[in-house]
């Protein structure tokens, strides 16, 4: 647009100055032809779409907090998210505690109840669920120091004292915390055939999508302070279950998603193996899967084509998570992420559209460009065809009103130059363009075509420039044979040419 009005403005007035016309006139007719060129009203139909798309978004339990971001979910095609609470039920519930052997081990439970009332870190769905079965005996024990959770160690830990001393309880992850067990609760060591039947115990649960944590404990002197340090030569005291039902419908959701040309890309802290067996469960490709340790191995030119091929990323840092949203995005991806805690927050601010529910914490939900009042990929589906019409309006106008003012200015332009006097007034341009701008508000609630809502769909500047220079061109025929019925069947006296032509421009 820029382009065009210099040029306009520099052919027209020097055309006109090389016929001896008045400078100043000539000056401001040529800079109204450029001003008239420019969709003045964009910001103000811009801003009348998007309020109206997050409306008809609010109808369907999507909130949104940036207006700009609703055309980012309308073009997003790929969409990254955790599965707790989106791909399923979220309700987590504890399956059982489980000793070595395999048996059920109330002390387990009790170890586990102890850790998780008395850690202070973020809120747990796990350790929700462990409380909900268990209410541990805390009158003779005096917690004295924490070790707090970390995405590193992927465990937490907690010392408590009674009347044999200090007791140090660990719970988080079976490999981390297995890793750094010395014994078994009978006393006997941990080698490498008492690790491979625990680990294939641990395999076992996973393979069937049970979520498992580790238990361990080491009693000790009591200490002024207690370090990461602490946590070696634990006793291995068992397993605790946890199970997740898969969300009903989302398998439909998935595959609405994908025929709207969005695909769902699995990102989770998870084992490979529990997200391998939701993701069959689901319908989720289970094509590639990337872990947290082969992503640290790959260059970001790597990760860049992986990231592309890779349907499940799993054992996953929130580091780890940006990496991923940002090789999605080099890859010339609109790349969205749902994701509800404090750990997604990296991601979310690195995707082009962040989305979170209305029960998330509130680090997540102040980085969101939407909020779900429900956890569901369907709501998601959605905002992303309310989005996906708001950008097919608001494209509407632009190429309406780019490709009809360019082809009155040049019109005019043309005119000028062989007529004795000026089709239109400077202010004439201005009105008309003004006006015409008035009814193109009522675009918002304008129909949309299905094919234009069933795949994401982007800026083209190519696709406007021709557009409008090929309908702008157009309807200059059209101008040129209206100024000729003007001069040569009415005979129309420069007043009357520019009131006729004023007022079959803006009707056209």
């Amino acid at each position: 647009l820029v382009t065009t009005m210099l040029v306009i403005v520099l052919l027209v007035f020097a055309a006109h100055m090389f016929r001896g016309r008045q400078p100043v006139e000539t000056l401001l007719f040529a800079i109204a032809l450029a001003v008239g060129l420019s969709p003045e009203l964009l910001p103000a139909i811009l801003s009348v779409n998007l309020a109206r798309g997050a409306q008809q978004m609010a109808k369907h339990g999507v909130l949104v907090r940036r207006l700009p971001a609703i055309e980012n979910l309308g073009s997003m095609d790929i969409l990254c998210t955790d599965k707790t609470g989106t791909l399923t039920e979220g309700n987590v519930e504890l399956e059982g505690a489980y000793d070595v052997t395999g048996a059920r081990a109330d002390e387990v439970l009790e170890l586990g109840a102890i850790n998780a009332a008395l850690e202070t870190g973020m809120p747990s769905p796990l350790d929700d669920a462990i409380l909900k079965a268990r209410t541990p005996d805390l009158a003779l024990l005096r917690k004295t120091a924490e070790i707090p959770f970390d995405f590193v160690r992927k465990r937490v830990s907690v010392v408590v004292e009674d009347e044999d001393g200090a007791r140090l309880v660990t719970k988080g992850a079976f490999p981390h915390v297995l890793r750094d067990c010395k014994t078994l609760p009978d006393g006997s060591l941990i080698g490498p055939d008492e690790r491979a039947a625990l680990e294939c115990r641990y395999e076992e649960w996973c393979r069937r999508g049970v979520r498992v944590l580790a238990v361990g404990s080491r009693r000790m002197p009591v200490q002024p302070s207690y370090r990461r340090a602490d946590e070696s030569g634990l006793t291995f005291a068992g397993f605790l279950t946890f199970s997740d039902r898969p969300k009903q419908g989302v398998t439909e959701a998935i595959q609405a998603l994908g025929h709207l040309g969005v695909s769902v890309k699995l990102i989770t802290g998870d084992s490979k193996l529990v997200a391998q067996h939701l993701a069959s469960q689901v319908g989720l490709g289970n094509g590639r899967v990337l872990t947290g340790s082969e992503l640290d191995e790959l260059h970001d030119e790597a990760l860049w084509h992986a990231a592309e091929r890779t349907d499940l990323f799993v054992e996953v840092d929130p580091n780890q998570k940006e990496r991923i949203i940002l090789s999605l995005k080099k890859m010339g991806h609109v790349v969205g992420f749902l994701g509800d805690g404090v750990n997604d927050a990296p991601a979310m601010h690195a995707a082009d559209t962040s989305i979170s529910v209305e029960h998330a914490a509130d680090v997540a939900r102040e980085a969101a460009d939407f909020v779900l009042l429900e956890a569901d990929l369907d709501v998601i589906r959605r905002g992303i065809e309310a989005g996906r019409k708001t950008f097919a309006n608001t494209l509407k106008y632009v190429l309406t009103t780019t490709s009809a003012n360019l082809g009155n200015m040049v019109s005019m332009a043309i005119a000028s130059l062989f007529l004795p006097f000026l089709p239109l007034l400077a202010g004439q341009i201005l009105l008309n363009n003004f006006l015409s701008d008035i009814p193109a508000i009522g675009i918002a609630d304008d129909s949309v075509d299905p094919e234009l809502v069933e795949r994401p769909r982007r800026w083209d500047m190519r696709f406007i420039g021709r557009f409008m220079l090929e309908f702008g061109l157009l309807s200059s025929v059209f101008d040129l044979l209206t100024f000729a019925g003007l001069l040569w069947l009415f005979h129309a006296t420069p007043e009357r040419f520019r009131t006729g032509w004023f007022v079959a421009s803006l009707l056209t």
